[in-house]
Parts: structure tokens; sequence; C-alpha cells
């Protein structure tokens, strides 16, 4: 696909990988473990590639867990909102806070004034529509029908993930209540607020990055922070005000990230990482059917109780390998037991850059960092023809003088281009120097 499909281009530039990083997940481990890349310009579609591919994004720096060293392993996992079919405790959610907008007396006013037909009261006994449940007690989904009106108008709307003093004390309120840490206005601007991806401007979808917020009689109180991209609404963060506690806001946005997708037909819903042993993490297998993505071939595979069981035997697995074995008949030993976690803590420590290991280029080729492109993969893609940017000129890597000579940058392009695999890298620009 050329450049003109996703305008404007990819400019990236090489970062490497770090290792004995304090972990965000086990937080009294430091042997975590990524490579890393920082983004001045992603195009929508190739983070939706590298997302495909076990990457992630924190502002605009973007990483990939190395799966098989690291302390606690990050499986990608994605939900099919096609497919969903929100649990009874789900529903009940849903269901609660909408008593709770809309309010005893203007649930009995409306029954009167605008009763429901028997085929109405029919489906919504027998079906459950998730698209309907999520907007049912939004002020836009009821003002035509007022008077009477609701005890709290609720408001949400997808707004630019721009900086405003609202957003970060709704922020500063959660990491210090929620997560008892303190927080900074430069880091949420940094992490939270600035996205290095672009979009097609005549796209039929929105793209791009985004704060969805919720308020309450004009109050905000919690909000999502979101990538959407050509085929998946990818979840960044979401925090909301710790007076709303109570009303499971974890599953509500969930649950509303989800029917964005499917009613934006963005399809998938990219819920980040999921690590059986942390305890935070656990919640993301009751949205189902939900996949993982295998580390090595990068094929989705359903998170089903084989797999379940797998996950808690075992620090590292890759699915394909396991049937691959079981195909041939050999006898598969599952074991190095994941680790017990204590503190688990939210995805974006992972990206903290304090105190790492930075390790020389070709660090992730010596480790054997599952999901490289292989030595065959490499060679016939040729990484000279790799673009560059050298201060603004742009050319291709083979036009540097002795690049074959010089082993550095021939390695940390090399090892670029094997962790992102050929389709980004045949349009990405590194940018050097």
């Amino acid at each position: 696909m050329s450049n003109d499909a996703h305008d404007p281009v990819t400019l990236i530039s090489y970062v490497g990988s770090s290792s004995g990083n304090r972990c965000g997940y086990c937080k009294t481990s430091f042997g975590s473990c990524s490579f890393y890349l920082r983004a001045q310009q992603l195009s929508v579609h190739h983070y939706e590639l590298l997302i495909n591919r076990g990457w992630r994004r924190s502002g605009s720096l973007l990483y990939k867990p190395h799966m098989k060293i690291t302390c606690c392993p990050q499986y990608t996992i994605r939900l099919d909102t096609h497919r969903f079919k929100p649990s009874r405790d789900q529903r009940q959610c849903l269901h609660k806070w909408s008593r709770y907008i809309l309010g005893e007396e203007y649930i009995r006013e409306a029954a009167k004034l605008f009763p429901k037909s028997k085929e109405e009261k029919k489906k919504q006994k027998n079906e459950f529509d998730l698209i309907e449940s999520v907007h049912a007690p939004e002020y836009s989904t009821i003002q035509h029908q007022t008077p009477p009106e609701p005890a709290h108008r609720l408001e949400i709307n997808l707004e630019a993930s721009e900086f405003s003093k609202e957003k970060y004390a709704l922020f500063e309120d959660y990491q210090r209540n929620i997560h008892k840490e303190d927080t900074s206005e430069s880091g949420f601007r940094r992490f939270l607020c600035a996205s290095p991806l672009t979009y097609p401007r005549n796209s039929d979808k929105k793209l791009g990055s985004f704060h969805q917020c919720y308020r309450v009689d004009g109050r905000l109180v919690a909000m999502a922070v979101l990538d959407l991209l050509p085929n998946s609404v990818s979840g960044v963060y979401f925090m909301y005000h710790q007076d709303y506690a109570k009303w499971s806001f974890g599953k509500l946005s969930a649950c509303r990230e989800a029917a964005l997708a499917k009613e934006g037909g963005y399809r998938y819903y990219n819920m980040g990482y999921y690590i059986q042993s942390c305890p935070k993490m656990l919640y993301k297998m009751e949205y189902s059917p939900s996949d993982l993505l295998d580390p090595e071939t990068y094929e989705w595979n359903p998170l089903n109780d084989d797999l379940k069981n797998l996950l808690n035997k075992s620090k590292y697995v890759c699915p394909s390998e396991i049937r691959a074995r079981m195909q041939s008949g050999d006898n598969v030993v599952v074991n190095d037991k994941a680790k017990g976690i204590e503190e688990p803590g939210e995805e974006e420590d992972e990206t903290n850059e304090e105190n790492d290991e930075v390790q020389d280029p070709g660090y992730v080729f010596k480790t054997k960092m599952p999901g490289l492109l292989t030595d065959r993969q490499l060679k016939e893609f040729d990484v000279g023809n790799v673009n560059i940017d050298v201060a603004g000129t742009r050319a291709q890597a083979k036009d540097l003088v002795g690049f074959e000579d010089d082993t550095v940058i021939h390695s940390l392009l090399k090892e670029t281009v094997a962790t992102v695999g050929i389709e980004v890298a045949k349009e990405m620009i590194i940018t050097l120097g």
C-alpha cells in the first residue's frame, strides 16, 4: 500500500533495547525488558500493524516487550465486538448506572408518557442491545422525551486529545487517590495528550487520538484516552474521579469502548496487554470472546480454558509451537511456572525509562527475541532499502557512505526492521542524527 493511502508518512527514530528497569506490573522486580522506538509521526495504519505485532505506545514512545526475558510477559489482547455478548454482571452494571443517571422519578414518568409497545417490551426482555444500553442514559438520547427531566445530565463526547486544567485535575485526583502516586502536568501532557498519530484527511471514519469525556451535570467525572485506528479502537488509559468509584467505571468504560468499536465500524476493541499472573489484568478475560496474539507467528488465538491453563503453568507460552508439538505427537512439557505478582501497576508504568540498562544494537538477535523476521526475510528485504532522514535530507540507507561497513547503523536498522515487520519497514522513514 502506498503512502498516499495513509498519508502522512511515518517518521521514527531508534531508541533500542533496555533491561533491568523496574517493572510496572510486579513492582518489586527489576527484570522488565523491551525494545523501544520513538515516533515523530506515526500513521494510524502503521500503528495498527505494529499493535498486531505486539507493540504499544505511551505518548510518542513505542515499545515491544521481550517476551522471553521480561519478568511479566505481556500478551496483546483484543475483543471482536461483533461476537461480544456482555455478561450478566456487565449488563447489571450498565443498568445500575442508567438508573442512577435517570432517577426513579424520571423512569416512572417516562413510562407513563412514552409507553413501550408489547413488541418493544418483549425485545427488551429477551435481547440485550449493547449500543442502545450504553447510550440510554445520555442526555442526547432522552432530550426529545423531556419533560420529565432526568436526575442527572450525562454527556459523553469524543474530544481532541488536548491538555486542559479540567482534565489534569481529574488525572491528578485519580493518580493520588486510586494509585497513590504523584503526578505532573508535563507527564500528563507527554503521555496522555501528545500523540504522534496521523491519518488520511479523506477518511470516512474518525481516526487518531481522542479523549472520551464523561460529564455529569457539567462536571468531568471520567475520561478515556483512545486511539481510533482503521479497524480497531485501542484503549490507552482510563481515569475516573474517586467520588464515582462505586459505579464500576472500569466495566462501564470497557462496554462503551466496545460499543464504540462496533457502532463506528472499527470492529475490534484492543484492550492493551493481558498478563495471567497480574490480578489487575484478569478483568480483561471477562470480555469474551477475546483473542491473544501469538508472540511468534502473530496469529490470534481464543483465550479459552486451555490457553488459560497453559498461561497458569508457564511464564511464556507460544500457542503455535505447542500446537505443532501436539500434531507431531511430541509430549508438551510446560514449565517455568509464572511467579506470584504483588501490587500490580498500570500498563503505562512499563514505559518508565529511568534506571534502564541500555543495550547495544543487536541485543534482540543475541537474546532471540520472539517474533523477529528471519535471516532469510531480512536478506530478501535488504536493509539498505530502508528510507532514512538525515538533518532533513531524505535518502536510502545504502546511500550512506560506508553503510555496509558502519556496523552500528547497519545493526540498528536491521534490528528495527526485524521488530516492526516488512510492511511497516517498506514505508517508514528512520530519522538519524
